[in-house]
């Protein structure tokens, strides 16, 4: 017998995931995303929880997964839209993952940013990060394609800017955009 999934949020609320490798630039458009929707929108950062709160390395059996799940749950029960965002990589994450999707009642999407390893080490030399992460560190992290295979996953390719990308999926996920201010529109270089 299948369990039947926690239920979590509202039929109004809407989960947006973006997951993608280190460098890929999912922390510029989920931040951009909150940043134009406004009030209302929890961003859950797995780099800030896993590293930050919990100081853990990423491993099978970790403590972030779960922490990540249950914060991402008390946003969606409180009232929030969440926007969601890690590498989260699919052989650690993936029941996680589906849990929050399947006990979701709102709108959920599930994004990709998927990023060559050439174009994840030029995106890196330009990040603020450049100097605490190595051209060697970042390829011993990188997974190609690491999609979770899910027929409705949108897949953005590494072609897309930020620009293109929060418009992208702020409007498949039918996140309401409050406006925008360009001057604070970060950019993958």
């Amino acid at each position: 017998m299948v369990a039947e999934p926690i239920r979590t949020g509202t039929p109004e609320s809407i989960l947006v995931c973006v997951r993608g490798n280190s460098g890929s630039g999912k922390s510029s458009i989920a931040r951009e995303l909150r940043r134009r929707h406004g009030r209302g929108c929890a961003l859950v950062e797995q780099d800030y929880l896993r590293r930050i709160v919990l100081r853990e390395r990423d491993r099978p059996g970790g403590a972030a997964p779960a922490l990540i799940e249950q914060t991402a749950r008390f946003a969606l029960d409180h009232g929030y839209h969440v926007v969601l965002e890690g590498i989260m990589f699919s052989r650690h994450y993936r029941r996680m993952l589906t849990s929050l999707r399947d006990g979701h009642r709102g709108r959920s999407l599930f994004c990709y940013l998927d990023v060559s390893l050439p174009e994840t080490l030029r995106r890196h030399r330009t990040r603020p990060q450049a100097t605490e992460f190595t051209a060697e560190d970042m390829s011993g992290w990188y997974a190609p394609h690491d999609t979770l295979g899910w027929p409705d996953e949108l897949v953005i390719p590494e072609t897309t800017g930020v620009e293109d990308a929060v418009t992208v999926i702020a409007a498949a996920a039918g996140l309401p955009q409050a406006g925008r201010d360009d001057d604070a529109l970060p950019t993958i270089p």
